[in-house]
């Protein structure tokens, strides 16, 4: 009985949903046409063009750029796997996109030194230059974000006191102190360990 109830309740549930006025797919209408051509809403593409570099050899020629970073600027594996990381963006607003170097050291990835390279006429110029590793810079919309960890004397390498977060702004043909902040870490080390 009780299964038989269930039946004619489901029953009167199926012919409900597929009336004129349920919400089926016959109802939904044609799919927008961004959804049918598979194309997702993008942001305006910004001015500058793309111009892509040999970081390396950039690096190598810019008398700018120290000879400790030289030296240590060799492939990290046989098949010219270089410690750097390069990023393309607009920070100073011009013609083509400015190009974020960062050395990185290849056994645990440590900043080494950071570099960004502005097009002018053609070639690429030096506009930014840190080398107090360590240190790592990010492109942050159109700012420079660069961050140095800070050791006190009794520090590990593992265990910094804090990281010094500096973000630069391009203004008057050349980079500004936007904001600046530091973040402290805790000094308690090791894993917590359970309560008995």
């Amino acid at each position: 009985m009780i299964a038989a109830v269930a039946a004619i309740a489901a029953l009167g549930l199926f012919v409900a949903a597929c009336g004129t006025g349920g919400t089926g797919t016959r109802d939904e209408g044609p799919a927008h046409a961004s959804a049918v051509a598979g194309a997702v809403a993008s942001p305006t593409p910004s001015p500058t063009e793309y111009k892509q570099v040999d970081a390396v050899s950039l690096l190598k020629k810019d008398p700018e750029v120290s000879g400790t970073v030289k030296r240590a600027l060799k492939p990290c594996s046989s098949d010219d796997d270089y410690p750097l990381n390069v990023t393309y963006g607009d920070l100073t607003h011009g013609p083509v996109n400015d190009v974020l170097l960062n050395v990185v050291s290849c056994s645990d990835g440590v900043g080494i030194a950071t570099y960004v390279y502005r097009d002018v006429g053609g070639t690429y110029k030096n506009v930014f230059t840190a080398e107090d590793s360590p240190v790592y810079s990010e492109i942050d919309g159109t700012d420079l974000t660069v961050t140095k960890q800070v050791y006190d004397t009794d520090d590990t390498l593992s265990n910094p006191s804090r990281e010094t977060v500096i973000t630069y702004t391009w203004k008057a043909g050349r980079f500004t102190v936007l904001n600046k902040h530091d973040n402290y870490y805790s000094k308690t080390g090791g894993d917590a360990s359970a309560p008995n």
